[in-house]
């Protein structure tokens, strides 16, 4: 990518790339962390519904006075878009809601945007792409999430003449997770309330990272990206380790446990059992892909790749990723390079509300990682067909009939307000995509 040099010529030039971040909670403070040691590149403003928390978060993660005096601190994220101090803007709200309306406003203020905001993007994120080309502005996925690495995987197996078989990430999990809810969620991470607590750490966040909805969303952003499918009854999770991705993820036919060659899924650190799963990638990213030829598989076995047992299916992986300390690459790339290390080219994939117990009418659903749904990957047109509801959509929602657990909520379940933004550029997205 040949990021560094730029920056250096920025510097020098005194002509920094200017970013504004709305958001500034976990992964924005991550990020926050390693702007005073990049050079060529500043935060001329930051948009957080607590300004004053924000301000304390960048001294925490240790920015001097006066880098925290030349910023801007405030709670207008719009204003923050509008303004002609910033170039890039990091939308890292996790609010579906929000992150469609900043989106569409870089887009007429002609501000890059890098979508941290991976609800926003499987909710919408095709017609917020297209917009973003139409504006001659990038609309990026953000490189430091699992979705951009393994986008960057799938490129560089495909670029090399590969046909990809799988592709995704790993996660700890069990079918029971499903279930959990922000009250149960600590037992499961060997945790107390207070620890909790006292590490800054909240409940239904780290929820959805176990109840299965972050992993439906995740790879539903890389089907949509990549142009892969995602499986007809949601994710397996089938418990995998590094050194057994190219004979588990495999097409069915050939002894492996796909349902399609060209799919996502998301491998489990834990064994159905509870068993930890040797060498496993819970916190990385894979990518397998296919040998063309014998000429190809035979250098595999030259090179010492880790194969199937035919030699013909390999993988690539990383073992970890860093979230917002690896945020650079996403802003750089479209600053310097007008590129995107990831971007929605067609919808393939849903990520649906599922009932996490029997629901009533009259219940407020209270969305991703909380008490009473979780988020399943679909096919795209099995979740239009169904007229499922996104998970992205399923936060302050009345229902209007009962709904078991483990069904599908649909558009017929609750009340709809297509006066909302979020609903109305939804309703755009299936138009164009479907």
């Amino acid at each position: 990518m040949y990021l560094y040099s730029s920056l250096l010529e920025r510097a020098d030039k005194q002509n920094p790339v200017r970013v504004g971040l709305i958001g500034a909670g976990k992964f924005g403070s991550m990020f926050l962390a390693q702007v005073p040691t990049t050079p060529g590149l500043v935060v001329s403003a930051i948009a957080d519904l607590d300004p004053d928390r924000a301000r304390a978060n960048c001294s925490e993660v240790g920015w001097e006075e006066a880098r925290t005096s030349a910023c801007e601190f405030g709670d207008d994220a719009e204003a923050l878009i509008r303004s002609d101090a910033i170039d890039v803007v990091v939308e890292a709200t996790g609010h579906p809601a929000a992150g469609i309306k900043h989106a569409l406003l870089c887009c007429e203020h002609g501000k890059h945007v890098v979508m941290v905001n991976v609800e926003a993007d499987v909710l919408a994120g095709p017609y917020l792409a297209r917009q973003a080309q139409q504006a001659g502005i990038v609309y990026s996925m953000a490189y430091g999430d699992q979705p951009a690495l393994t986008m960057e995987m799938i490129d560089w197996a495909r670029s090399c003449g590969f046909r990809v078989v799988a592709a995704g990430k790993g996660t700890k999990y069990l079918p029971e997770y499903h279930y959990s809810t922000p009250d149960t969620v600590w037992s499961y991470y060997g945790l107390s309330p207070e620890q909790a607590a006292a590490a800054g750490m909240r409940s239904q966040m780290f929820n959805s990272f176990l109840d299965g909805t972050k992993s439906a969303i995740e790879m539903a952003a890389i089907a949509n990206a990549a142009n892969l499918r995602a499986p007809s009854q949601g994710l397996a999770f089938p418990p995998c380790g590094a050194d057994e991705l190219a004979r588990v993820l495999r097409p069915r036919g050939a002894g492996g446990t796909l349902e399609f060659d060209g799919q996502v899924e998301v491998v489990s650190s834990l064994a159905r059992n509870g068993e930890d799963v040797p060498r496993d990638l819970r916190w990385g990213v894979y990518c397998v892909f296919e040998a063309p030829n014998d000429y190809s598989a035979a250098c595999f076995r030259q090179y010492g790749m880790n194969t199937d047992d035919s030699g013909r299916y390999s993988a690539m992986y990383k073992p970890f990723h860093l979230i917002g300390l690896e945020l650079n690459i996403s802003i750089l790339s479209a600053a310097l390079q007008g590129r995107a290390t990831g971007s929605p080219v067609c919808f393939n994939a849903d990520a649906v509300a599922v009932a996490k117990r029997d629901l009533a009418p009259g219940e407020i659903l209270d969305g991703e990682g909380g008490y009473t749904v979780w988020g399943k990957l679909m096919p795209a047109t099995a979740s239009v067909a169904a007229g499922a509801l996104p998970i992205g959509l399923a936060s302050d929602i009345r229902l209007t009939r009962a709904v078991a657990r483990d069904s599908v909520v649909t558009l017929d379940d609750v009340e709809t307000d297509s006066g909302l933004q979020s609903w109305q550029v939804r309703a755009r997205m299936l138009e164009q995509f479907t």
